[in-house]
């Protein structure tokens, strides 16, 4: 039976992480690269993509099962201050929220906790040139999973924490589902391409001129998780 309270607390801070420019615009960069190489092999693009999502995907389970075991490790100091936690985190989803929702009003490139900082593009542009193959999209993937950590993090954070009350093996399920609302909307980018509804470069035009409305969904969705769970709606 699924539990519905985990059900909308995870699925809107997913929501919330999926929308984020950070994804869109290195999944778009790691696509341009491939094409270039190969630009009448759009099966090429499309394991490139695909290889690159997965370790995204891998790379983000990863970080959750640490977060978890992070979170278990000091359990006592959870159980006897889960209160305070718990509100901790209501008051981090919000912090972010606001702060995103901030970027829609007043947008600066590298934003605190929304954006990748300036100082790490030039590197993840450098360390992307170089994907020669699907296989070398994989394995970027998991270092540009670093990264990315700086944007997208914080709706894991506060997702693992709520789940690490579960324990590990009962969080897991959320954690594969959460991941997969993740990257859905890179999917759909790169099955887009692949069938010709859309090209890399458009997809990118398309991310720079809606880049402040992402921050806005973005962050209405955490805030109003943070909210709610801060009411004890969630």
């Amino acid at each position: 039976m699924i539990d519905n309270l985990n059900f909308w607390r995870i699925t809107a801070l997913a929501l919330a992480d999926s929308v984020n420019p950070c994804a869109i615009a290195i999944l778009t960069m790691v696509l341009m690269t491939i094409l270039i190489q190969n630009p009448e092999k759009r099966k090429r693009v499309l394991f490139g993509g695909l290889a690159f999502i997965s370790s995204v995907f891998i790379g983000y389970l990863f970080y959750g099962t640490v977060i978890i075991h992070f979170f278990k490790a000091f359990a006592e100091v959870l159980r006897e201050n889960s209160v305070i936690i718990y509100r901790g985190l209501a008051m981090f989803a919000m912090i972010i929220g606001a702060l995103n929702i901030k970027d829609f009003f007043i947008y600066k490139k590298g934003g605190i906790a929304t954006e990748m900082p300036i100082s790490m593009r030039p590197k993840v542009k450098k360390i992307i040139k170089r994907i020669t193959s699907p296989l070398g999209a994989f394995i970027t993937g998991f270092l540009v999973t670093i990264f990315l950590l700086p944007c997208t993090i914080g709706p894991y954070i506060i997702a693992s924490g709520l789940l690490s009350t579960l324990g590990f093996l009962k969080a897991l399920p959320w954690l594969l589902y959460y991941n997969f609302l993740f990257v859905l909307p890179m999917l759909i980018i790169v099955g887009a391409i692949y069938h010709g509804f859309a090209k890399v470069d458009e997809v990118s035009g398309w991310k720079e001129r809606n880049i402040r409305r992402l921050h806005l969904i973005a962050g209405i969705l955490l805030f109003g998780v943070g909210v709610a769970l801060l009411m004890g709606w969630l």
